[in-house]
């Protein structure tokens, strides 16, 4: 073996350690708090970390939940209690990367309104992880008043996705089944590219009273939105980096205001568009989908279902 094949071995093993050691902390911590909270959406929020953290796994490593699980008691009682993720993992999309379940169940274990609280769980808890794999660098909490302090926080954090490909499958996933229409919208009418669609514009500018705020989860530090989410959204910024459309956390916090203030939505300026061609940007978002997990199936094990029908994974108890 050659100096330079021996790096390469040596990259690769160090990957696939923190890959596995930051998926088996997820783990623990989501069925730590689990245990301390009573809402009946913590077991489907386990539910959908553990497909997410499996597809990603396939995906990046080709890797099996056993490969990930090394704890054999462990895997066996996630088995029993969450068996689907282990059946589904290669047949359903995740719609969200698992951080963003994460997210929730610190939310859920300290109470929206209790911002600074779920700032500092999540930034004590990846602050324990690598940071290249299955985290989010920044968190976003959005209200429907900037002045309004007592009004309802929603949250979101950035893709914690690794590699273009991960990233444009979740990101994907997310537009056709799981944000808000407006924001789904807006992200298609650039992905997968960074280049504005000419049949296509669903960008919108939402209220400018509304508070949309990033944080950088390990350092605390403001983030202001980057260009792309100006371009998607209308948010004001000096900013001149683009980052991938879909991946800021933006996306994901706008979604969750969108989907609970219906005088947001109202407020909300949304380019219009034919539903024509809002069919025509979903079945290009589609198709290069499919095109991605094709170029994937070199590497790894082919992917029974994914290249016929799209199916999304939603968690057993929704």
């Amino acid at each position: 073996m050659t100096a330079r094949e021996n790096d390469r071995t040596q990259h690769k093993e160090t990957e696939e350690h923190f890959f596995k050691s930051n998926a088996v902390k997820m783990i623990h911590e989501m069925s730590k708090l689990s245990r301390e909270i009573q809402e009946d959406s913590r077991s489907a929020l386990i539910d959908e970390m553990l497909h997410s953290i499996f597809f990603l796994g396939k995906i990046l490593k080709d890797f099996s939940p056993e490969d990930i699980i090394a704890d054999k008691e462990m895997l066996e009682n996630l088995n029993t209690y969450y068996p689907r993720p282990f059946r589904c993992y290669q047949t359903h999309f995740p719609r969200r990367s698992p951080f963003s379940c994460v997210l929730d169940m610190i939310v859920l274990h300290k109470n929206p309104e209790n911002e600074e609280q779920i700032k500092q769980s999540l930034q004590r808890f990846a602050r324990g992880l690598d940071p290249e794999y299955l985290v989010s660098s920044t968190i976003c909490i959005s209200q429907k008043s900037k002045t309004d302090q007592n009004s309802k926080r929603y949250y979101g954090v950035s893709m914690s996705t690794k590699g273009p490909n991960t990233g444009q499958i979740v990101i994907a996933a997310s537009c056709l089944n799981n944000w808000h229409e407006y924001v789904s919208g807006a992200v298609m009418t650039y992905y997968p590219e960074m280049d504005k669609k000419n049949y296509f514009d669903g960008t919108i500018k939402v209220p400018k009273n509304i508070r949309c705020e990033a944080f950088d989860i390990r350092s605390g530090n403001k983030k202001d939105p980057c260009r792309s989410c100006h371009n998607l959204f209308g948010l004001n910024t000096e900013q001149i980096k683009e980052w991938d459309y879909g991946n800021c956390a933006e996306a994901e916090s706008l979604s969750n205001l969108l989907k609970n203030e219906e005088e947001v939505k109202k407020k909300t300026n949304v380019n219009k568009y034919s539903a024509e061609n809002r069919k025509k940007a979903e079945k290009e978002v589609h198709d290069n989908l499919m095109d991605v997990l094709k170029r994937n199936r070199d590497k790894n094990t082919q992917r029974k279902g994914f290249e016929k029908h799209l199916k999304i994974y939603n968690p057993e108890s929704e």
